[in-house]
């Protein structure tokens, strides 16, 4: 087989299309899981294969490092090695480390990642709120007007001509603007918009440098175009220099970044503006089963397709998988310990926690889900939180391993082993920790031992050294190993990534859509593909939640969002009540109440043992102890974590109500069907006193 017909062995009628078109300007409309990244990486080597361009002459820009960092390792595989993809700012930055010296003959101003600092002195002098919440709110209205090109001066038409809300009086806006840029340029420092703002003039002004630079770069790429700003827009626009190599990659029914400045208009009007233009639409779904895809079409029907020539209908091509759930409870308590139950039920039938994600409209609401999570003694990591990378117990790991690969000679210990020899030195153990800190921290060591299992199933013949190289290449690209654990995250934060099974919680009206966007038709527009954004991550399960009040024993005035109606009609009828009423029940479920004292259980652990946290445990030690003794040999042999057969939580409620049948074991919260079924016969065993320890 030619390289050629590897290239594009595999490829659908489409992919193929968009792979082979000839040089000049293509719009590949992409839509969830229909391969974009395999699509355009194979195009980029085709090009390169075929000699119609060197790969060095090759920019390839995306939203994100980690996307950037995977484009390069396709393309290493591809043999476009030499191409350079990064994200927008990483190549503007590189572009002003070199020619900024030479322009304006002086070296290149500092970079300050985060501008909050000078945001708050500007704040102060003016004598506005300088509280954390404020500043950010006023950080992110500066961002959003350098990058719609708007200066001091152009703001306030602009953000009325655009209904923007404003944190403060627009006069107090500008002045504060107008300090922030004063304050940064007498320091010279530069803020991530500038390395854009700088690139562009410095190519605009001088044609000593746009001519180098063009004859460096020939052919362009852009990813995940639909997210483009103006002021990106500009850039793009100077580096092509009226060229037409342009190959762009969206969907409009993606774009979720409005509020930060991105326009789709860029991407569903390039046909007018290349009228050459070959537009090749990918539909062909790969991720999801037909039913996530099936419900994923008729979110966004629902809102209307506001330009039929970009708008997408992905048809699924995986084989059927379970209908989509939804779910009505009472209150958030009660929604989020349903939500530890089920991940629970899909963790006993092998779906790995690491492969499951709970997804909210904003970081505020994770704190009853991170509880509930908790009490089931389930691992979780919060995405969006402190960089994997950058924590305390990884920094040191990394040092370690980095000091044992310099001094590293030719060893018979294989790397899984060596790895976890240097991770002991720094507190990794063989079994997790129970909870809180220690067990975050455990959790990162055991994930660098695991990249290590990762590497030497590749390539047997890694050593020491090879797997530190690697680590620095996924700490550049922030492209952190996998961690054992259920995602918690934002649906923004969720944007490119995808699991076998999401959650989707707390859908009600004022959460999705957001409060602040329901007076206008745009924003909410904005908000129902925030929600099609978080249905398109799910592979095979679907599980919609919302509480109809916040407390218990509060009023239940909320309202399922209105993007539910016509998916599920307890939104219009049809919702299961928790999960333990039929379809269309409208019952409050009796509260569960302890068996010793009759109070009433609040909490997911209580309700396992049926007892209140105030009474004394009843438990058979000695039982107790020959449960532990099997759930960890069940679980070596199933090669998951304890917690995967059963939770300690659990194992303490049959050790207390020792259990002697099937019917009373399968009383016991923890114990769904599925785990009945493959642990049963053993614990029953255990309990009449067969079981050996």
């Amino acid at each position: 087989m030619t390289d050629r017909a590897r290239l594009l062995e595999g490829l659908d009628p489409q992919q193929r299309a968009a792979v082979t078109a000839p040089r000049g300007p293509v719009c590949v409309l992409a839509g969830a899981g229909t391969g974009k990244t395999r699509t355009i990486t194979h195009r980029i080597a085709h090009l390169v294969q075929r000699g119609l361009v060197v790969p060095q002459q090759v920019l390839a820009v995306t939203f994100t490092a980690r996307a950037a960092g995977e484009m390069r390792t396709r393309l290493r595989g591809l043999g476009a090695d030499g191409v350079q993809a990064q994200t927008f700012h990483a190549a503007a930055f590189r572009q002003l480390r070199y020619f900024w010296p030479r322009v304006l003959g002086e070296e290149l101003w500092s970079l300050v990642e985060h501008k909050f600092r000078l945001v708050a002195q500007a704040a102060g002098r003016l004598g506005l709120s300088t509280d954390s919440d404020a500043v950010r709110d006023l950080a992110s209205e500066i961002e959003w007007a350098k990058a719609s090109l708007l200066t001091p001066e152009r703001y306030p038409d602009a953000a009325a001509r655009r209904g923007r809300d404003c944190p403060v009086p627009t006069e107090s806006f500008v002045r504060l603007f107008e300090g922030y840029e004063r304050a940064k340029n007498a320091a010279k420092v530069l803020d991530f918009d500038d390395l854009l703002l700088h690139t562009a003039a410095m190519l605009e002004d001088s044609p000593e440098v746009a001519e180098e630079f063009r004859a460096r770069y020939r052919t362009f790429v852009v990813d995940e175009y639909q997210d483009v700003t103006p002021l990106q827009q500009r850039v793009l626009d100077v580096w092509l220099g009226g060229r037409d190599d342009l190959t762009v990659v969206g969907d409009a029914n993606q774009t979720i970044y409005s509020f930060a400045g991105a326009e789709p208009r860029w991407l569903t009007e390039f046909p007018s503006r290349y009228p050459k233009a070959e537009v090749v639409r990918l539909e062909r779904d790969y991720r999801s089963t037909p039913q996530v895809v099936g419900l994923a079409n008729r979110v966004i029907a629902a809102g209307g397709a506001a330009d039929t020539s970009t708008g997408l209908t992905l048809v699924g091509q995986r084989p059927d998988g379970p209908a989509p759930g939804f779910e009505e409870y009472d209150n958030e308590a009660a929604e989020a310990a349903g939500l530890a139950r089920a991940v629970a039920r899909l963790a006993g039938e092998g779906v790995p926690l690491s492969e499951m994600a709970v997804l909210y409209r904003i970081n505020a609401q994770s704190e009853v889900y991170e509880q509930a999570l908790a009490e089931a003694e389930i691992p979780y990591q919060i995405r969006g939180g402190e960089r994997f990378f950058a924590r305390t117990e990884v920094r040191r790991a990394m040092s370690a391993l980095r000091a044992a690969a310099n001094g590293a000679r030719r060893e018979d210990t294989e790397l899984p082993s060596r790895v976890r020899e240097v991770l002991a030195e720094v507190g990794l153990t063989g079994t997790a920790p129970t909870g809180g800190t220690a067990r975050e921290r455990w959790q990162s060591l055991n994930a660098l031992a695991e990249l290590a299992d990762e590497l030497f199933a590749t390539e047997p013949e890694a050593d020491l050294p090879r797997y530190v190289a690697e680590l620095d290449t996924r700490a550049a690209a922030q492209h952190p190993p996998t961690m054992e654990g259920v995602t918690l995250a934002s649906l923004h934060a969720a944007k490119g990534l995808e699991w076998d099974a999401v959650f989707l919680v707390g859908l009600v009206e004022g959460a999705l859509p957001i409060q602040h966007a329901q007076g206008d038709e745009s924003s909410v527009a904005e908000e129902r593909r925030l929600f099609y954004v978080g249905v398109t991550r799910a592979r095979r399960h679907l599980r919609m939640s919302w509480a109809l009040s916040r407390g218990k024993g509060g009023g239940r005035r909320r309202r399922p969002s209105r993007f539910l109606a016509g998916l599920a009609s307890g939104a219009a009828g049809n919702a299961r009540r928790g999960d333990r009423a039929g379809a269309g029940t409208r019952r409050r479920s009796a509260a569960a109440r302890c068996r010793l004292c009759s109070a009433e259980l609040t909490s997911e652990a209580e309700m396992r043992t049926g007892r209140c946290a105030d009474c004394p445990s009843d438990a058979d030690e000695e039982l107790l102890t020959r449960l532990r003794s099997w759930r960890r040999e069940r679980a070596r042999q199933l090669r998951v974590p304890a917690y995967v057969v059963f939770p300690d939580s659990t194992l303490l409620a049959i050790a207390e109500r020792r259990p002697t049948d099937t019917e009373a074991l399968a009383g016991i919260s923890g114990v769904g069907a599925t785990k009945l079924e493959r642990f049963g016969a053993d614990v029953l065993s255990l309990v009449n006193g067969s079981g050996k320890r």
